[in-house]
């Protein structure tokens, strides 16, 4: 008897030392957990940061592009100005040169006009007036005087009239020769204009087209660290989810362990109490007399005279002793349906965009459209997993949730909201 109680309570001892472990090893296990998330949660940050200031560089370059791409159209502009110009005082050369070719013929008339005006001159001071009036007087009749009177006089108008039209045609020239010159300045001033405002663009040009390159630079950079980060948080989900694996097995571990135990317990107390009921009065009777001391006496008397506790307690382990077929049945029954994994949480999601955003319609992370009743995600386990939950069996072959939580296609999103959120027992079939 005094050896089955001592079995006993070093059987509960042993119980309590592990129950009182388990939960440090959980503990430790969530410890990691937190720790792997919030490190997750920086990485995001940083992540996040990094993705503002790709936003900020890729807004400055598209500005910087089509600042860039108004120069050139400027820079274009000028060019063509720059060539109409070049043409222009081209012809305003051409046309300066005619002038002055009409010019020089101008003043080749007014040498030969002035020479016949000097022989005219001449001719008439070296003739006296007796001579023309002797002309006027040998003339046959009136009208042949009236006619060489009209003669002399035409003539002295038509000099003068040459010397007129050619002094008008000489300042006609030189006007025309003045404003050609002054045009051609003209031209030769916007050429210089042109020509520097089309240095102070290309100037412009080098220089945003450099800032465009440094923002190329920085957003190449931006990327990388981008790249990297996202990597960096692809492995800090695997990690959580290894640890979110790691403590939904060691849970798993632990329920079977305390299941494991609590059947030990209850077959201890059934050895004890048939112990306790194969002892033969005679032998209770021996045992009595050697304690001495009322109260040792007391408690050792209420040990066996408290047969109704101890029925009581012979139904209690007669009633777990029942029960252990079911469990024993259950717990085959669990490796029958596979992997025991644990209790889940349970959502569900479609394929429309506010389940998906800008995936939405597309292939699962796998590659492998979506089917109801088929397509599961879940982080921590590959893809073309197996899981049965609530006797249904899904493959798992997207992603977006970590270990422990099961997001289950639906076909419609209404279905997807009606499902909310349930909790399961979730068993891997592969």
């Amino acid at each position: 008897m005094m050896n089955s109680k001592k079995l006993l309570s070093a059987i509960l001892t042993g119980m309590l030392l592990i129950s009182s472990l388990l939960p440090c090893y959980a503990a430790t296990t969530q410890d990691k957990i937190n720790d792997e998330k919030a490190a997750k949660e920086r990485t995001e940050s940083s992540l996040d940061d990094t993705k503002s200031r790709i936003n900020s560089l890729q807004s400055l370059k598209n500005e910087s592009e089509a600042y860039l791409t108004e120069l050139n159209a400027q820079l274009e502009e000028l060019k063509n100005t720059l060539e109409q110009l070049q043409k222009d005082f081209e012809a305003k050369q051409e046309e300066l040169e005619k002038v002055q070719k009409e010019l020089a013929e101008a003043k080749k008339q007014e040498a030969k006009q002035y020479e016949d005006m000097k022989l005219r001159i001449q001719f008439m001071y070296e003739k006296s007036s007796i001579d023309y009036l002797d002309m006027l007087l040998s003339s046959d009749s009136l009208t042949d005087f009236l006619n060489r009177a009209d003669n002399i006089s035409q003539i002295s108008e038509y000099d003068r009239q040459m010397l007129k039209e050619y002094q008008e045609t000489k300042e006609k020239i030189k006007e025309k020769q003045a404003q050609v010159k002054v045009e051609q300045a003209a031209i030769e001033a916007l050429q210089e204009d042109s020509a520097e405002k089309q240095g102070e663009v290309e100037e412009i040009v080098a220089s945003t087209y450099n800032q465009i390159s440094e923002y190329a630079g920085d957003l190449q950079d931006a990327a990388s660290e981008e790249a990297a980060l996202l990597s960096k948080i692809s492995q800090q989900e695997a990690s959580i989810n290894g640890l979110l694996k790691q403590a939904k097995d060691e849970e798993a571990a632990a329920a079977a362990k305390a299941k494991a135990e609590a059947q030990a317990r209850a077959k201890a107390e059934e050895d004890a109490k048939v112990t306790v009921k194969e002892e033969t009065p005679e032998q209770s009777a021996e045992v009595i007399p050697e304690d001495t001391g009322g109260s040792e006496d007391t408690d050792d008397t209420a040990d066996y005279e408290t047969p109704s506790s101890d029925a009581s307690d012979e139904e209690t382990a007669q009633e777990e002793v029942q029960d252990e077929p079911e469990s024993e049945n259950s717990e085959s029954g669990s490796s029958n349906q596979g992997t025991y994994l644990g209790t889940f949480k349970l959502t569900a999601y479609c394929s429309c965009s506010s389940c998906c955003g800008s995936w939405s319609g597309g292939p699962t992370a796998s590659g492998a459209m979506p089917s109801a009743g088929r397509t599961v995600a879940m982080g921590g386990v590959s893809f073309g997993t197996k899981l049965l939950i609530n006797g249904n069996v899904y493959t798992v072959e997207d992603r977006g949730t970590a270990y422990g939580h099961v997001d289950i296609y639906m076909g419609s999103h209404s279905q997807a909201l009606s499902f909310g959120l349930q909790y399961a027992e979730v068993y891997q079939l592969n």
